[in-house]
């Protein structure tokens, strides 16, 4: 027969190429174990790429905005901070000047006794050779020598004479400031009793001219009337003389002018006081907070003796309790060496065991050792 060359259908091709293609892509998909295991999710990869870039440019541009601003806070601090130096340093120079000019040394009042040239200003000893004072020997210097003395005594004098006419003077002033005060004062009442005058004045005239009114027109009205009606004003004058001397009564036994310690209770809360009624403690009162107090120091010095002896009792347990915990310890230390003396003859014992057990089946149980060839025919397919 004859040999015929047929060709391969082109169909056939391309499906044999594109189940290889795809047998490929499937080999590469289940031989890539992290991506079998674990999987991964391109693009939710990649959206979370582009949010930590936007959340960094967000964070790159706030962080500027934080140091522009830090940088206005730092220059307007320094600004305050150069403004309260300045401050300082003006205020420091009017202190120096107001020493310099108003505190100097030699206005002060002991400064005759305190003066660095006060030995130069003194007098000598002896005047000369011919002074009466010195005796045969020439002595010229005795201790306890003070030439001066009358001068410094005089200067004091002169001192003391000038702060007391000063004190005197500051004195007078404050009772002049007094004196207008007081003629202040007392122009402001005179002011106030005037004015009351003329309005008692005031209502005075009104109640006449109303009385004027009422006559007139009682006397238009008959002379039974006048009658009642000055028997009606005696009456009520009567009346209001009674109740000004109940008034006067009233004040002189009143609880204000006799100082009832009653008075100054709050109804409201007896164990409290009225401010503007209280006239102070009663000696009864005094001697029962005196008592109080003398209790309370007692107590307060048994309550220190208790707590002297709690602490001392303290002291005491915790020295024993570090005692106890010393030898919990040594005893601690003793057992853990015991432990691992055990433990490391122990683990010599276990590593004979299994270096025995190894080379057990290195020699006799595992002797066909598999070969390259034998590994490599697995994984060579998806299916």
């Amino acid at each position: 027969m004859y040999e015929v060359d047929l060709s391969a259908d082109p169909k056939e091709l391309a499906a044999i190429e594109a189940r290889k293609s795809r047998e490929k892509e499937r080999q590469s998909r289940f031989f890539n174990v992290r991506n079998r295991v674990m999987g991964v999710d391109v693009e939710a990869l990649n959206s979370q790429v582009v949010e930590r870039k936007l959340r960094e440019v967000t964070e790159q541009s706030r962080d500027a905005a934080y140091g522009t601003n830090h940088m206005q806070y730092d220059l307007v601090a320094q600004m305050l901070e150069k403004e309260q130096a300045e401050r300082t340093r003006w205020l420091a120079k009017k202190i120096q000047e107001f020493r310099e000019q108003k505190q100097q040394l030699k206005n002060r009042r002991e400064f005759d006794l305190r003066d660095p040239e006060g030995l130069r200003k003194e007098f000598p000893a002896c005047l000369g050779d011919s002074d009466r004072h010195c005796g045969p020997a020439s002595l010229q210097c005795f201790s306890g020598e003070d030439l001066d003395r009358a001068t410094c005594l005089k200067m004091q004098q002169d001192q003391f004479r000038y702060s007391l006419e000063r004190q005197l003077q500051e004195q007078q002033r404050a009772r002049v400031d007094e004196k207008c005060a007081d003629m202040l004062n007392d122009q402001l009442h005179l002011g106030m009793d005037m004015r009351a005058t003329y309005l008692a004045k005031l209502e005075e005239s009104c109640r006449m001219a109303m009385m004027s009114a009422v006559a007139n027109v009682n006397k238009a009205q008959g002379p039974h009337q006048v009658a009642e009606l000055a028997e009606w004003q005696r009456r009520e004058h009567q009346r209001e003389q009674e109740a000004n001397l109940v008034d006067i009564q009233n004040q002189i036994t009143s609880d204000l002018l006799t100082e009832n310690p009653q008075v100054a209770q709050n109804p409201l809360a007896p164990h409290r006081v009225l401010p503007y009624c209280w006239k102070g403690m009663t000696p009864e009162q005094r001697a029962a907070i005196r008592k109080v107090q003398e209790v309370q120091r007692y107590e307060k010095e048994a309550q220190c003796q208790a707590e002297q002896a709690l602490d001392a009792q303290w002291e005491s347990q915790t020295m024993l309790s570090t005692q106890a915990a010393m030898e919990l310890e040594q005893q601690e230390r003793e057992l853990c060496a015991e432990f691992r003396r055990g433990l490391g003859s122990f683990n010599q014992q276990l590593a004979k065991e299994q270096k025995a057990q190894q080379n057990y089946l290195n020699s006799i149980i595992y002797t066909n050792q598999p070969t390259t060839q034998y590994h490599l025919q697995f994984n060579t397919s998806s299916r």
